[in-house]
């Protein structure tokens, strides 16, 4: 599975480089993960903070479509 995921990742990685639109869209995503990274590491209860952030984070993609 992580074979996979890696072969993603850098697929991505190569797109992303290559077009500067999608470059700056790549890195404004890379900064918000960062942010919500920060957030539940600050939380007492991390599993639950990064629950809250994973349902955030579905709840926003499901909303663009």
């Amino acid at each position: 599975m992580s074979v996979l995921l890696r072969q993603i990742a850098r697929y991505v990685a190569q797109k992303a480089a290559s077009n500067p639109e999608t470059r700056e869209k790549v890195v404004k995503a890379a900064r918000g993960v960062v942010e919500e990274t920060k957030q539940i590491a600050k939380e007492d209860d991390r599993a639950y903070a990064a629950g809250r952030a994973f349902r955030r984070a579905l709840d926003k993609l499901q909303s663009n479509r």
